[in-house]
């Protein structure tokens, strides 16, 4: 990415060529978390998921070890975000209106996961549900209800 290139460029590239990972190179805090994304296969084309590979720096409780619940929510976020721009026709990056977490079990120290999806979509307001999990996506370790505010 060169200096001169801006957000809305970079969404756009990220849109064409279907690489989310453009946006999350260009998103200091997406590349400080290590989060990575992948498409899963789908009957639709690949579904678009989201990864947090284990990273020391995001450990909240060295004991046990475990996650960080403001890395894990911060991942949802960033997750939340980058799924809107990848699944709607949008090339500014939307502002969070409101972000509801609930932390369902510990978030050990291993891959995380996480998926989004479009609940509703107005004019203005996106509503995004996020789930996340290890290694089973039928247990949750978190899951999170997201605003955004499109223009």
């Amino acid at each position: 990415m060169s200096k001169t290139t801006g957000i809305a460029e970079i969404i756009q590239q990220a849109q064409s060529a279907s690489s989310p990972e453009l946006i999350i190179d260009a998103v200091p805090y997406a590349r400080l978390l290590g989060m990575r994304s992948v498409y899963e296969p789908d009957d639709a084309g690949g579904a678009l998921i989201f990864h947090l590979p284990p990273k020391k720096s995001n450990v909240g409780n060295p004991t046990l070890p475990a996650l960080h619940g403001g890395a894990i929510g911060g991942f949802m976020e960033m997750a939340a975000t980058i799924h809107v721009l990848m699944s709607m026709d949008v090339v500014k990056v939307p502002r969070v209106v409101d972000f509801s977490i609930d932390y369902v079990r510990a978030g050990r120290y291993e891959d995380t996961w996480a998926s989004c999806s479009v609940v509703r979509q107005g004019n203005k307001l996106v509503n995004v549900a996020i789930q996340t999990w290890q290694q089973d996506r039928d247990a949750s370790i978190a899951t999170a209800r997201a605003h955004f505010l499109i223009e």
